[in-house]
């Protein structure tokens, strides 16, 4: 899993899985949710990232169990 966020266009993107992007959806508005060919979500876009997200520079990763 990788996340990037972008300070010059303010958009944060979660890539779940290395396929190829077949599809994507706007599900909420400034929400992209892309798809690969058999419809698995294999990746996030937050646009306006920091209106929607605490602090989008930092990312914090916890592994439960």
């Amino acid at each position: 899993m990788k996340a990037t966020y972008d300070v010059e266009t303010d958009t944060l993107t979660l890539v779940f899985s290395d396929s190829q992007v077949q599809e994507s959806d706007e599900e909420k508005p400034g929400v992209i949710l892309d798809y690969d060919k058999e419809g698995r979500l294999v990746g996030l876009e937050i646009l306006d990232a920091s209106k929607r997200v605490s602090n989008p520079r930092n990312f914090e990763f916890a592994v439960a169990g």
